[in-house]
């Protein structure tokens, strides 16, 4: 069984089904890399050996669909980055705000938080996107080429927008009282809700191969490239 002594992005690395465990239990595995894992499970009241039981018995499930994203090349990784999360989300983003829109229009005198969250969906519109751009135009070019050395500044760059990604990832939470949608909510209203709880878990998801596997690998394989 796994150490709890390992970071919460250390668990997900070795680990990837570990992802729907923390999820379910609403610990940061994206942004909240770095902390330890025995931490972070005392933050929320879990005790960590049980939550190392219940990543056990997930792969155990869905052991076939694993994959070891450490373990891949980097071109590799980075080709399941822009299939996987970048490409969706250039679709997704503009879905889910047209239905904040259609919702606050429709409802927004039921709850004045709607306003507020479409607010924060914008800004993690016009947030992403010029992100994913910059990853795609400079840094991914960089890594593929072997050039990791040269990586040190766009990556601190990312590091940061996305942890601002993260801070609103949890304000659109909260204002969405964890994606439970009101009793008599319309079809748009959950839908919405729903959309949002999955471009969480893509989000998560997402940062965590970029924050915990590829930027680290870059760096160091370029560090030994030099």
């Amino acid at each position: 069984m796994t150490s709890t002594s390992l970071s919460v992005g250390e668990l997900v690395t070795a680990h990837p089904r570990a992802v729907a465990v923390l999820q379910r239990r609403q610990i940061d595995f994206c942004c909240g890399g770095a902390r330890p894992l025995a931490e972070a499970c005392a933050a929320r009241g879990i005790d960590p050996q049980a939550l190392l039981e219940e990543v056990h018995a997930e792969e155990v499930r869905w052991r076939a669909d694993a994959v070891r994203w450490d373990e891949r090349p980097l071109p590799e990784l980075i080709d399941h980055i822009l299939t996987r999360y970048h490409e969706p989300l250039i679709t997704e983003l503009p879905r889910i705000l047209a239905m904040a829109h259609r919702v606050q229009q429709v409802h927004g005198d039921k709850d004045p938080r709607i306003a507020e969250l479409v607010a924060r969906v914008i800004a993690l519109k016009d947030d992403l996107l010029p992100h994913m751009q910059k990853e795609e135009l400079v840094l991914f070019p960089l890594i593929r080429g072997g050039r990791g050395m040269l990586a040190g500044g766009p990556i601190t760059v990312m590091h940061v927008e996305h942890e601002e990604v993260g801070a609103l990832l949890r304000q659109i939470r909260a204002l969405t009282d964890d994606f439970t949608a009101p009793d008599g909510a319309c079809g748009t209203w959950r839908a919405l809700w729903q959309g949002l709880a999955d471009l969480e878990a893509d989000l998560h998801e997402h940062i965590h191969l970029e924050n915990n596997i590829l930027f680290p690998k870059a760096l160091h394989d370029g560090a030994e490239a030099a």
